[in-house]
């Protein structure tokens, strides 16, 4: 029997295939780890730390081919891919320039700055995604502004909403969570600290000022600065984990409400490309809305890994830097796997105005009754508009009538336009409005 490949994706439908999956697989990650390597190098020489030329030949022998199968078994000798990554680098870069490879730095310092690149790359990935859905979103709610449907609360009819204002709700935290990616793409740093975050090995090899060593790396890698070494301060880690945790609900929402919506009874929506089933020919599963809502079930889980991981000891943490490797990785597979599903959900989702309407209908007028409770208790009063209402409402059931035909046998009513006052579409509030101030945010 053939083994299967390392990371061939064969349980995690929700990421394989998608960008994100490239951006954090193991050869991206290699290739983070090797950019930092070079990086540090290049930075060194430009404030005369190293040799000219050693920037060069450490950047030129890091886009070699490196063994990641190999690293990873020699890996469990130190703990982590870079001491062998090191070594092999260092080979690479010949007995002139070998010896500026990883000069001053700890394993910690390129394994963390990798993290962030890594993060950074599928970071901007997912933003890309999102602006696909919100885009999608704001025409779904400009195009429904005023496409009436029931409301539903504790999964029971309500009162009439829109389409509109759900897409536009929808709309609202995938916005929401954009700026939160943005915010935390933006800030994420470089780490530099060498051996217990003094940065003591480079004022050795002579830096004056090893600080503009930190500010000259984190240049060459377009990351941020960081005002400390955080070997032990994982507000990045954190921070990173509370934008993906909120980025997959946010996602995971709008699949929610859109497997509600396309239950063969309701069927207001519809995948644009539903999946099949192996044994039912018939079905059409919506399988993007289920894949994002796995992401968004697991996601809180990976993301309390890594807030656990703050508790990081002394000036290197034995175990909670480690355990934080594959959560934040799964994180980011995951969130950016639902962010591309859900952009290819929303810009395919079929809406089906006539069962909207349709379901308006099956309380047989009982939906308005708040509308109607307050505005008959102008013509009745308010105690006999109730008594009227809770009386009317079993004899609708028991004897097959709409309420606006009962309500037009009252004698008291007759002056009333029933038809108006118990239309469901015409009581859909402010809806509208609060449609357009919602698509007003860019």
């Amino acid at each position: 029997m053939t083994a299967a490949q390392p990371e061939s994706g064969l349980l995690s439908p929700g990421w394989t295939g998608s960008p994100a999956a490239a951006a954090t697989g193991d050869g991206a990650y290699l290739r983070a780890l090797l950019d930092a390597e070079a990086a540090l190098t290049r930075a060194q020489e430009a404030l005369g730390l190293a040799p000219e030329g050693a920037g060069a030949a450490v950047t030129a022998a890091a886009a070699a081919e490196f063994d990641a199968r190999s690293l990873a078994e020699r890996a469990r000798g130190g703990g982590n891919p870079v001491i062998p990554l090191v070594a092999d680098l260092t080979e690479a870069a010949g007995t002139a320039y070998g010896p500026y490879v990883h000069r001053g730095a700890t394993s910690q310092d390129i394994m963390d700055t990798a993290t962030m690149l890594v993060a950074a790359r599928t970071l901007d990935l997912v933003l890309t995604d999102l602006d696909r859905v919100q885009g999608a979103l704001a025409r779904l709610a400009a195009e429904h502004r005023d496409t009436a449907m029931p409301g539903r609360t504790l999964t029971q009819h309500a009162v009439p909403t829109t389409f509109g204002l759900k897409a536009a709700g929808w709309r609202a935290l995938v916005l929401d969570a954009r700026d939160r990616v943005t915010g935390v793409r933006d800030s994420l740093p470089a780490q530099l600290g060498g051996a217990a975050g003094t940065l003591a090995a480079f004022t050795a090899y002579g830096a004056t000022d090893a600080t503009a060593l930190t500010a000259a790396y984190a240049t060459e890698l377009g990351l941020a600065e960081p005002l400390l070494p955080w070997h032990t301060l994982r507000t990045p880690i954190a921070d990173l984990a509370a934008c993906l945790a909120f980025t997959a609900g946010a996602l995971g929402k709008v699949a929610t409400d859109v497997l509600t919506l396309a239950r063969t009874e309701i069927a207001e929506l519809a995948e644009g490309s539903a999946g099949g089933s192996s044994a039912m020919p018939h079905k059409a599963n919506p399988v993007r809305s289920t894949l994002i809502a796995a992401a968004a079930l697991r996601a809180p889980q990976l993301a309390a890994v890594l807030y656990g991981s703050l508790v990081a000891q002394d000036e290197r943490p034995a175990g909670a830097w480690h355990a934080e490797w594959e959560p934040l990785r799964d994180l980011l597979r995951l969130v950016g796997g639902a962010a591309w599903d859900a952009a290819g959900l929303t810009e395919g989702l079929r809406v089906r105005p006539d069962a909207m309407r349709a379901h308006l209908g099956l309380t047989h007028g009982l939906i308005v009754s708040e509308r109607l409770s307050a505005e008959l208790s102008a013509v009745l009063g308010r105690a006999r508009a109730k008594e009227l209402l809770t009386a009317l409402a079993p004899r609708i059931y028991a004897e097959g009538r709409s309420l606006a035909e009962l309500l037009a046998e009252e004698p008291e009513l007759k002056d009333v336009d029933l038809d108006d006052l118990t239309d469901p579409a015409r009581y859909t509030g402010s809806a509208g409005a609060l449609t357009d101030r919602a698509l007003e945010r860019r």
